[in-house]
């Protein structure tokens, strides 16, 4: 209920992609003095801002607040997105050269990428890449320089770093770890694995989708974690600790990041301690030298002149890797005749 100067205002926020992005905003704009509640939405690209303004214009109310979004920006206007269909004349040749690449060094055995009871290492490590420089690594490029940024003001820029990414790794490593044992429990059996290879497949098809930023409608099938476990998770970096930097590492483990969820949903398959603590371990590995990197600068593709081209490039390369999977657990299911062989 709004008091006597209480008031509500709508804005448009001009770079939400995932439902990741939903929780950082609410996260971010919380934090302003003069709002008492934020409520963002996916589907309008909006967030419905309650607070003590005075007598503030909109448009200088949007200003203001933008200046606490990480990632974002508030405005009177929708955003107007434009398709630059020229992106994809680079992104096709780029994405097809480097799975060619990859199956390559498969058929060498270099590298194990693609099978059909497995995800190996080198796409998990492959997949952490394009997470921390896609969209929906967000909220934890958001967590991380806004930490960053508190502790830089007191003096202490290196040693939250280093607490954060060790961190981050070692949840990543122990509780990818507890998934893949409680996988042993359910006791999938092929049928059971090829089935979960299909939900990871197509989980990496709606986030390779999304990459290319093409069709709208796909971003609400993202999965994504209920959003107050989200909010909660993030309410850890408001800590006052030595150890807060550690903690916010642990929790990244379980903020909304759609490649992250897939991830965890094929470590159930595995059954072992070992190998969904590898996994997932590998998997931040791969994420860990853009997140270095974001650490001590600004760092952000999205606002580079080329951004267009990266994640059309990184889609293809996801939404190819979802087909091979989905074509490689659908064969192991016996539902389709063995289309390719990888």
């Amino acid at each position: 209920m709004e008091t006597s100067t209480e008031k509500t205002y709508t804005f448009h926020v001009h770079g939400m992609h995932c439902n990741a992005c939903v929780v950082l905003t609410e996260s971010e704009l919380t934090e302003h003095p003069k709002v008492n509640q934020a409520t963002s939405s996916l589907t309008t690209k909006t967030v419905e801002v309650r607070g003590t303004f005075e007598n503030m214009a909109p448009e200088e109310i949007a200003r203001e607040l933008s200046e606490m979004l990480t990632q974002h920006k508030l405005s009177t206007e929708p955003e107007k997105k434009k398709i630059n269909a020229r992106d994809f004349w680079y992104a096709v040749p780029i994405a097809l050269a480097f799975i060619v690449l990859f199956v390559v060094l498969q058929k060498l055995r270099i590298v194990e990428l693609v099978n059909t009871d497995r995800i190996g290492y080198g796409t998990a490590f492959v997949i952490g890449i394009i997470a921390s420089l896609s969209t929906c690594m967000a909220v934890v490029g958001g967590l991380l320089l806004s930490m960053s940024t508190t502790f830089a003001k007191e003096g202490d820029r290196v040693r939250p770093q280093v607490l954060f990414h060790l961190g981050r790794i070692i949840a990543f490593f122990v509780l990818g770890g507890v998934i893949g044992a409680l996988g042993s429990v359910f006791q999938f059996g092929a049928a059971g694995t090829a089935a979960l290879g299909v939900i990871i497949g197509l989980v990496m098809l709606i986030l390779g989708i999304n990459l290319l930023d093409v069709f709208p409608w796909a971003k609400r099938l993202q999965p994504s974690m209920p959003k107050f476990l989200s909010h909660r998770a993030l309410n850890v970096q408001k800590l006052n600790h030595t150890l807060t930097p550690f903690l916010v590492g642990i929790i990244t483990f379980f903020l909304p990041c759609g490649f992250t969820q897939s991830m965890q949903i094929f470590t159930l398959s595995t059954g072992s301690f070992l190998q969904g603590g590898m996994t997932m371990l590998i998997f931040a590995l791969g994420t860990l030298p853009v997140l270095a990197i974001m650490s001590f600068s600004s760092l952000s593709i999205r606002n580079s002149p080329k951004a267009g081209v990266f994640y059309k490039s990184a889609g293809l390369i996801v939404v190819l890797f979802a087909l091979f999977n989905l074509l490689n657990s659908l064969t192991a299911l016996g539902w389709i005749p063995p289309l390719l062989t990888f």
